[in-house]
């Protein structure tokens, strides 16, 4: 897949002559945003993988005024349906620096007057934090399409975050640049039943313990309630966003099963029991939950498979997949043994008929990248 990457510093670099820019704030009625983060005065702080913003504008060119704290990337779709192949990928980095989302270019074979643009972050907190304060355009803003009448909630770790995805061998080691939450199963999900996902997800952890460690600290069960990842003052407030999703998918326990450990069962019974507590807390006790389990390890199968059919829940169900979608073939596999785009969309769609059926939302007759 061919990739841009461009970085601009400069607003008057690339503004036309002669014309007058109009700024709007990250969080002004028309920018629509999906996704957890800290609002200050206009500005949007957030690091999960996965959060976006739609934003529709007349003119020419667009940008955003961005700080971030190392260094991520971000897939930018322009007048086009959110796919797994974006128009460009732009790299955020600094400090209140300029990034060019659009460019006159971009639009030469366009004769709409009203643009669309959906600008989503390929990469997990564990490469940066940013803060998007405003976006820039020559032309001028307009309402953005509202969040979807569909939405799905993911939980889970590297498999969510696309870690490696981009990657041409299961023997590369991990980088930023591989990294396309884009390109999960979550992301073929949602773009199959046309709704708006939010993923909360890191790589590495797990329900009751992290990958090679037997260390209870920041797992997933701990990272749901956060704002700002690994962040515990940072506490999610549900009843402050539009977000309200149609079901929450779980996808865990790889990491609590990896380095040849095996969790104690109450501990990781009990791990999964407060993670569902909280999802119900937060939607209510009838709000449909997924939970999916692979056969990487049999006990890992058989343990989200109990706490399921004894959570006494309402609307608790259960997926579980063989290994035959678990590390099945190099064609499969990107960096570190985590799967590729190939590997994420046999993992989507052997969720999706589950979501259908758990939703109504129904099944499509066509393929979904």
């Amino acid at each position: 897949m061919k990739k841009i990457f461009f970085l601009a510093i400069s607003l008057m670099a690339w503004l036309p002559l002669g014309l007058m820019a109009e700024t709007v704030s990250a969080t002004d009625s028309r920018i629509t945003f999906v996704g957890r983060a800290i609002e200050n005065n206009g500005s949007l702080t957030f690091d999960f993988p996965a959060t976006y913003f739609r934003v529709a504008f007349t003119g020419k060119s667009l940008s955003m005024r961005v700080t971030d704290t190392k260094r991520d990337f971000y897939a930018v779709w322009i007048d086009c349906p959110t796919s797994a192949e974006p128009t460009r990928v732009v790299e955020v980095k600094g400090c209140d620096t300029i990034v060019q989302l659009v460019l006159p270019k971009d639009l030469k074979i366009s004769k709409k007057k009203e643009h669309q643009v959906v600008v989503q972050k390929r990469t997990e907190a564990g490469c940066g934090k940013t803060t998007v304060y405003e976006f820039i355009t020559d032309g001028k803003f307009v309402q953005a399409q509202p969040l979807k009448e569909h939405q799905i909630e993911f939980i889970g770790d590297s498999y969510t975050c696309g870690y490696g995805v981009e990657a041409p061998s299961r023997r590369d080691p991990f980088t930023d640049e591989t990294e396309n939450a884009s390109r999960t199963y979550a992301s073929i999900v949602s773009r199959y039943f046309d709704a708006d996902y939010m993923a909360i997800a890191h790589s590495g952890r797990g329900i009751c313990r992290n990958a090679g460690s037997n260390i209870p600290w920041e797992v997933m069960t701990d990272i749901y309630q956060y704002t700002i990842d690994r962040d515990s003052t940072s506490r999610w407030n549900v009843a402050q966003s539009d977000f309200d999703p149609d079901i929450t998918v779980i996808y865990l326990g790889t990491n609590d099963f990896s380095s040849s450990m095996m969790p104690d069962y109450t501990k990781f019974r009990n791990g999964y029991m407060r993670l569902l507590g909280y999802v119900k807390e937060n939607y209510g006790e009838e709000h449909p939950v997924l939970c999916v389990a692979s056969k990487s390890n049999e006990y890992q199968f058989r343990y989200v498979r109990d706490v399921v059919n004894n959570c006494g829940l309402k609307n608790v169900y259960y997926l579980g997949y063989g290994s035959m979608l678990h590390h099945s073939t190099d064609e499969d596999l990107g960096a570190g043994w985590h799967p590729n785009y190939n590997g994420q969309q046999k993992i989507a769609y052997a969720i999706i008929p589950y979501i259908a059926t758990i939703t109504g939302w129904g099944l499509q007759d066509v393929p979904v990248k």
